[in-house]
């Protein structure tokens, strides 16, 4: 089986929902390239907002969109993406059309920095509070390196435990089927889950 590039899928996926005007989240902003793609889907009227815990990546990716011409449409937080919830302007709180999540570490960074699996199960149970009707979340998980397998493996049980009325799920492989191989988690919401919460 040919090897796919995920993150091209990642961005064909957002691409077909994502459109000027829009509310977008890079949850983990690395070195920006997924910032300046979902900047360029909504520039010049929509925002996005990034989130790092490392200076080095929010530094590397302003810099990139100052290159691009399009730091107006941009928030850079230096926190971590379990803070969406208080983060986010709570107007903007289901309005969110994607948001995207690559985990692992920083290329060209400290490797022993990683994304934990209790902040991004957070980050991601936010995320779909947060997330339009119609909206998509893309998760791009590395089994392989350390740390990597045991937070593919929560995101995974995490997913599999989301309400089918509200969600659509599926998983997308670099590869063929194996446990270290990257994959893409992508969730769409159809229903908005506070329907149910208010009794409606």
């Amino acid at each position: 089986m040919k090897r796919i590039s995920l993150v091209n899928t990642a961005h064909d996926l957002i691409r077909d929902i994502l459109h000027p005007g829009d509310i977008a989240i890079d949850a983990t902003v690395g070195n920006g390239h997924d910032t300046v793609f979902l900047a360029k889907q909504v520039g010049p009227s929509g925002h996005v907002y990034g989130f790092d815990i490392q200076q080095q990546a929010i530094d590397s990716t302003v810099d990139k969109l100052r290159q691009a011409q399009l730091s107006d449409c941009l928030t850079l937080i230096h926190a971590s993406h379990a803070d969406m919830g208080e983060k986010i302007p709570v107007d903007l709180h289901g309005k969110i059309k994607a948001i995207m999540f690559n985990l692992g570490y920083l290329p060209g960074g400290d490797k022993s920095v990683i994304t934990q699996t209790g902040s991004t199960l957070i980050a991601l149970t936010v995320a779909t509070r947060i997330l339009a009707v119609d909206g998509i979340i893309t998760l791009l998980a590395y089994p392989g390196h350390p740390g990597g397998d045991q937070e593919t493996d929560q995101v995974k049980n995490w997913c599999e435990q989301l309400d089918r009325e509200q969600f659509e799920i599926s998983t997308i492989y670099s590869t063929e089927h194996k446990d270290t191989a990257p994959r893409l988690f992508v969730i769409r919401k159809w229903q908005d889950c506070t329907i149910y919460r208010n009794g409606a």
